[in-house]
């Protein structure tokens, strides 16, 4: 299986080494494109009115940098570094979780989006953690890592993707023998605070930060925030046309038997 590998934070973030690792295998061959520098939050950006760059960063272990945001890196990825167009398109593994509404701002599930764009089956994985928790906890990267690797080495992974179908996975931020199973979900919608900070800079001009505080989530059992409360690794399967009928039950009798 050929896997395109791209992510929001960056070429040199730890996720994204850690999933490349977990993903070096025989029956896996991996390319990563990804950001030459942090692209968090930028969504579904494409650099259309400015030049790209491709930097070599690790050419046995097929690495590259790219100068764009994630979708950028996802096209010139199977359109430029790669020889042919991968079987699999995976961005992350995120610094952060990837829920409800959020998904519209992420640049990580952008770069699995485009892939989808093009016919090409795409997963977004996150590791969700407090981000009001101390700089020194522990991010159990390997847990969503090991995770992954053992869903898409399972026959019929693939077979299960419709054409317009992102698969969107949340990992709680736990050891593996702490997470609880795997749950497929819907999206909920987390509650941030709407303040703006203004300040002035040294010429006595205003300028503001933008961004809030998390406040909690609205959503039932099935959620996909409920789910990662309550220790369970989410999939939420995204349409980019319509509904998800017959994928979900698929799916359900799919995640079942893990």
């Amino acid at each position: 299986m050929k896997v395109l590998i791209t992510n929001d934070d960056g070429v040199y973030a730890e996720g994204i080494k850690i999933l490349t690792n977990h993903l070096s295998d025989e029956s896996l061959k991996t390319t990563v494109v990804a950001p030459l520098e942090e692209r968090s939050t930028t969504g579904h950006t494409l650099s259309l009115d400015n030049p790209l760059r491709v930097v070599e960063i690790n050419k046995e272990k097929n690495i590259y940098g790219c100068s764009g945001f994630p979708a950028d890196c996802t096209i010139l990825g199977f359109g430029h570094v790669m020889e042919s167009k991968p079987d699999l398109v995976i961005s992350g593994i995120n610094r952060g979780a990837n829920l409800g509404q959020d998904v519209y701002y992420s640049g990580t599930v952008a770069g699995a989006r485009e892939a989808v764009f093009h016919k090409i089956p795409g997963i977004a994985i996150s590791l969700a953690f407090n981000w009001g928790t101390s700089e020194t906890e522990k991010l159990y990267y390997d847990t969503a890592g090991e995770f992954l690797k053992n869903l898409i080495v399972k026959k019929g992974f693939l077979e299960l993707f419709s054409p317009n179908m992102l698969l969107n996975i949340n990992v709680p931020n736990l050891p593996m023998d702490k997470i609880k199973g795997v749950r497929l979900t819907h999206l909920g919608f987390r509650k941030y605070s709407e303040g703006i900070t203004k300040r002035k800079d040294f010429r006595n001009r205003n300028y503001y930060w933008l961004g809030g505080l998390y406040q909690g989530f609205e959503g039932g059992p099935k959620s996909d925030c409920f789910t990662i409360e309550e220790g369970h690794i989410s999939l939420t399967l995204l349409n980019l046309l319509g509904g998800f009928t017959e994928e979900e039950s698929k799916w359900q009798e799919f995640i079942g038997k893990l």
